[in-house]
């Protein structure tokens, strides 16, 4: 075609060789946009030293142009390990090494570190979209990169890649509706009778503990909140084993570069801070390319505490990010990938999809036979806790 002719793939090293102003405006087109995907969040990420070479990321952003204009572009990442990504492949990276042969490097079109679902695929139309799919493709074949996987994709990125015959993989996470809340209590008034009083019992043990909340949103988040954030941060991951993914720079370069996407809370006790958690804001769907009625959506991120308390965790990560939504005019609040304790605090169960292709025949006829099983797992899975809603019966 005449107008495929025109367009040229461009692979760039670094997601600072992109114009920052051409990359959001395409991501404003996009019917499910997220902060994660502005560019300041992806060059934070490059510039802080979090998802560069030496940890395993290696960018080589793929560009597509019609003379000098951007029409398509995506955040492709070439990896030596799976960690990061939350769509587990290990057991696929363990056969290809059980037969000699090597899985790493491989390509992923993915927000490092972050299991939003969300565009990932900008493009002006399904048709650049379908040739961004295409480029990747080539690019992996051209490369002898093993495979290619795009993860948390929107629906338009899975419609592109099941037109190129890539193979999908489902996740289930746990979303929040607001269903016009006037209230926490009124929220609470639509739940089961064992719900509703769980979740009551648990606040009073977090008041009576002599715990405290406020919050700060954007520019209001002083430097000494973001250095506390970050010492309840690094001590989760270090307490689990494992060095944070995020460094402090990279904080630092979203409270200067993007500080409207982050909320702030701060738990109290004896005027000291203890806990922390850090939720993102960003358009939902609905406000995208000027329809009506425009939302917003909060999505759980980070954690952390420095002192004990019984049920701190549910009430920092979950209560007041709800009862701030509802008070705000928040439609949805995301909380992220598993966890069924979740639907106790009213997340309900969602799919979440990615995308997978794998050059090698044998393999991935081998894990096409796997993801055909794990969905009906996943399927059924989604029907039983469907099943299980923690809202008062009709």
């Amino acid at each position: 075609m005449a107008d495929e002719a025109a367009i040229i793939a461009r692979v760039l090293a670094s997601p600072l060789e992109v114009d920052a102003a051409a990359w959001n405006a395409l991501l404003a087109r996009q019917a499910h946009p997220t902060p994660f995907m502005r560019h300041e969040y992806l060059a934070a990420l490059h510039e802080s030293s979090s998802a560069t070479p030496r940890t395993g990321w290696a960018p080589r952003f793929m560009t597509l142009w019609e003379g000098g204009t951007l029409v398509a572009a995506c955040p492709l990442y070439l990896k030596s390990h799976s960690y990061g990504e939350y769509v587990f492949d290990w057991a696929w990276a363990s056969a290809y090494e059980q037969h000699g042969v090597p899985y790493y490097p491989k390509a992923v079109v993915a927000v490092p570190f972050t299991p939003v679902p969300g565009a990932r695929l900008l493009a002006r139309d399904g048709e650049a979209r379908a040739l961004m799919v295409q480029a990747v493709q080539q690019w992996c074949e051209q490369e002898g990169v093993s495979s290619a996987h795009v993860l948390f994709a929107s629906d338009a990125d899975v419609q592109a890649c099941t037109r190129q015959q890539l193979m999908l993989r489902h996740t289930v996470q746990f979303h929040w509706q607001n269903d016009g809340y006037r209230d926490f209590d009124h929220f609470l008034a639509s739940l089961a009778q064992d719900k509703r009083k769980k979740i009551r019992q648990e606040r009073r043990r977090v008041a009576e503990a002599g715990v405290a909340f406020r919050w700060a949103r954007g520019a209001d988040i002083a430097p000494a909140d973001w250095d506390f954030f970050y010492r309840c941060y690094e001590r989760t991951y270090l307490e689990h084993g494992n060095p944070p993914y995020l460094t402090r720079d990279f904080f630092a370069r979203m409270a200067r570069d993007l500080p409207e996407a982050w909320l702030l809370f701060i738990a109290e006790r004896g005027g000291r801070p203890i806990a922390s958690s850090l939720i993102a804001i960003g358009a939902s769907p609905a406000s995208a390319g000027g329809q009506k009625d425009p939302e917003t959506v909060a999505y759980g991120r980070y954690w952390g505490a420095l002192e004990r308390v019984d049920c701190l965790h549910f009430e920092a990560c979950y209560y007041q990010p709800l009862q701030w939504c509802i008070a705000h005019g928040v439609q949805r609040f995301e909380g992220g990938a598993q966890g069924e304790h979740k639907m106790a605090r009213a997340l309900l169960p969602v799919q979440a999809t990615s995308a997978h292709w794998l050059a090698h025949p044998a393999f991935a006829e081998a894990v096409e036979r796997f993801l055909e099983r794990e969905g009906q797992g996943v399927e059924g899975y989604l029907e039983e806790l469907q099943g299980r809603s923690p809202f008062r019966r009709a």
